[in-house]
């Protein structure tokens, strides 16, 4: 299978992919950032009632036309304490911003516009009209009302506006089960001894938090070795347990310890691409087994971040019914480069505001894929396409966000 390109990998792998089905029904306070599998539907009036917006007194409108007439205050109307009287000719309740409207009056008059004799009686200083500072019931929504559309994701607005139409749970599409195997030999887990010829896994935590950003739940499969049988048990539990994602990090590329793509292969996976033209990240593989998809993503630190981001991410948000998101958005160079080689190129970069307020991306003094430190230095990937001319300070390009 040859070598194919960014945008090329990112249909066969993300734009293929469909929402899973399943749903789950979460308390409100689960719900902010899922997607919302039913419509909906309010089960109450808001406001049920009429209501004041402001502070000041309620009455008849036609009361407060010149000549002004001392009004009688008979009660008061407060939020969850409504006046159980009624309103006639002459006649005022204190209300405040909120509280129901009582029977009789049609127009409120904020406490600006009034005063108080000595004997406690209400002296209009303006005029208003009927309907004047009221918010009818129903202004927000009426029972029977679509609230929110199934397929929305869940803000913070759109949570709250379900617990006001009488929702206390809400049905939703299921988080994509991504299960994260690293692989090699040389591996310890953070915190252990660390010894000769090893390193600290760190690739898979930095991957577990971008699928948790984009919709998914990590199941942590910890470290296998470098062993083919290890490496195949893994993703057998995966497919037992009924992940939506089998993501390897380490061994994908074609030399001695790398198993990832035997394993694949022993599996029967039907594989989407071997390699991808792009720096860093070209031994990245895909494939599927069934309903589930299987990510072999590149070991170096910078490599399998940047293809985690690229294709990771956009896939589990996909899966989980995330609406799709451009992969790149307009930047100014703010540093001279060179020309590119054969394959698209993503280079760590930083990031300033322009004196227009434009987004100014400049490439990091250092680019191996090796090291972590500059990749968690960067806020952008700086995207060139293959065999981009030389490119100067100030003129345009593509940026990929990262996190």
């Amino acid at each position: 299978m040859t070598m194919i390109s960014v945008e090329d990998a990112r249909e066969r792998l993300v734009v293929a992919a469909e929402p899973i089905r399943r749903t789950v029904a979460v308390s409100l306070c689960e719900a902010a950032g899922r997607v919302l599998a039913e419509d909906v539907v309010a089960k109450r009036t808001q406001p049920g009632f009429d209501a004041s917006a402001m502070d000041g007194y309620a009455l008849r409108a036609a009361d407060t036309a010149a000549p002004f007439h001392p009004l009688a205050v008979i009660g008061e109307s407060a939020a969850g304490r409504a006046f159980s009287g009624k309103v006639g000719p002459g006649e005022a309740v204190r209300i405040f911003t909120g509280a129901p409207v009582p029977e009789g009056a049609d127009a409120i008059l904020i406490q600006e516009d009034a005063e108080r004799t000595a004997d406690g009686a209400l002296l209009p200083k303006e005029a208003v009209s009927p309907s004047q500072h009221i918010r009818p019931a129903g202004v927000d929504f009426s029972a029977g009302g679509i609230l929110v559309k199934a397929g929305t994701l869940l803000s913070p607005g759109a949570v709250a506006l379900a617990a006001s139409g009488g929702h206390p749970r809400l049905t939703v599409l299921d988080r994509p089960k991504v299960a994260v195997l690293a692989t090699g030999d040389e591996l310890v887990s953070p915190g252990e001894a660390v010894g000769p010829s090893q390193i600290v896994a760190s690739n898979s935590y930095g991957v577990a938090a971008l699928v948790e950003a984009s919709g998914g739940v990590v199941v942590d499969c910890g470290i296998a070795k470098d062993d083919e049988d290890e490496i195949a048990g893994h993703l057998d539990r995966a497919l037992s347990e009924g992940c939506d994602c089998f993501v390897t990090i380490g061994g994908a590329s074609v030399g001695d310890h790398d198993l990832i793509g035997k394993v694949f292969s022993a599996r029967k996976v039907e594989m989407a691409f071997l390699k991808v033209a792009m720096r860093p990240g070209k031994p990245l593989m895909a494939g599927r087994i069934g309903a589930m998809r299987l990510v072999g993503l590149p070991g170096n630190p910078a490599s399998s971040m940047v293809a985690a981001t690229l294709f990771l991410a956009p896939l589990v948000a996909r899966l989980a019914g995330r609406p799709d998101r451009p992969m790149a958005r307009r930047a100014i160079l703010g540093a001279d480069i060179p020309e590119n080689g054969p394959r698209t190129d993503f280079m760590r970069s930083q990031t300033a505001l322009g004196e227009d307020g434009s987004l100014v991306v400049t490439p990091l003094s250092r680019q191996d894929s090796s090291l972590l430190s500059i990749y968690a230095a960067a806020q952008v990937l700086l995207m060139r396409p293959p065999h981009a001319p030389a490119a100067r300070a100030g003129e345009p390009c593509q940026v990929v966000d990262l996190g």
